[in-house]
């Protein structure tokens, strides 16, 4: 007799569930103990290099202009307002200290007014024979690639400082010392007076030409221009530098075209000084 078995089920326990965040297992996954490729890093080293190079081109940049800019912003040399005397018009009393402004040779040219009442200073060229003289002092308009190099690597400071107004002929044969007009003008050198002639602009009379023959370069004659004579002076009158009064600057702007002014507050009036070999004044 066939037996028939007897209909049986098994209950089996629940499985406990899974932690969270733990990775369900699956086939061939390593074992926690087996070696695992290195993930690559980015690359913050690389990155971080190439921002500092960048910074570092940025500062050099901003301070190359920084410095181009403080040698060379603005229409006037900052040294140039150093040497300007106040806007007011006030003509100084007292004489010059001592203080040579050119030379020529042996020959010494002092300040002929005060100091205080100097507006600028410059040398233009002339195309009567004047003899060439060396300026004292630093350059206030000197070209790009000079200033830039003295910014860089020190130098040109201190003293005088002077411009070149251009002209024609021997670049340095005139100086031009800028003041106002009323400004009492001293004697350049030690000598006596050759010449008192007048001082002509397109036909009209301004002022005269004052000659000395300086003491130390007796073969020279020191001229200045752009004056009035003092009553009292007369030829063969003994002078001595930066204390003999000579005469005072007159206002000549409204017939000459100053190129002083370029550098000065006002219309660029001064006295100008020449020096020639005395033989060539004598000649005709």
């Amino acid at each position: 007799m066939p037996l028939h078995g007897t209909d049986t089920s098994v209950t089996v326990p629940r499985m406990p569930p899974r932690p969270a965040g733990k990775p369900s297992p699956a086939r061939g996954r390593r074992p926690p103990h087996a070696s695992r490729r290195p993930r690559p890093r980015p690359k913050r080293r690389t990155a971080r290099g190439a921002r500092r190079f960048v910074g570092l081109v940025v500062l050099a940049v901003v301070a190359l202009v920084t410095t181009l800019l403080t040698a060379f912003g603005g229409g006037r040399s900052p040294s140039v307002d150093s040497v300007l005397a106040p806007p007011t018009g006030l003509v100084a009393a007292s004489p010059p200290r001592p203080q040579i402004v050119a030379t020529a040779g042996s020959l010494r040219l002092q300040l002929p007014v005060s100091q205080q009442s100097v507006t600028a200073i410059g040398y233009h060229g002339t195309a009567d024979g004047a003899t060439a003289l060396g300026p004292v002092g630093h350059q206030g308009n000197q070209g790009f690639v000079t200033r830039l190099f003295h910014r860089i690597f020190g130098g040109n400071n201190g003293g005088l400082v002077y411009y070149r107004l251009g002209g024609s002929g021997t670049p340095t044969g005139a100086l031009d010392v800028g003041a106002a007009p009323g400004t009492d003008v001293y004697a350049p050198v030690d000598g006596s007076i050759t010449g008192l002639t007048d001082y002509v602009v397109n036909g009209r009379k301004f002022g005269v030409r004052i000659d000395i023959q300086p003491t130390n370069a007796p073969s020279m004659v020191v001229s200045l221009t752009h004056v009035r004579a003092d009553p009292a002076l007369t030829v063969g009158s003994a002078v001595v530098a930066a204390t003999s009064k000579i005469g005072t600057v007159i206002d000549l702007s409204g017939v000459e075209r100053e190129a002083l002014a370029r550098y000065t507050r006002d219309s660029g009036n001064h006295v100008s000084l020449e020096a020639h070999e005395a033989a060539s004044l004598a000649s005709p």
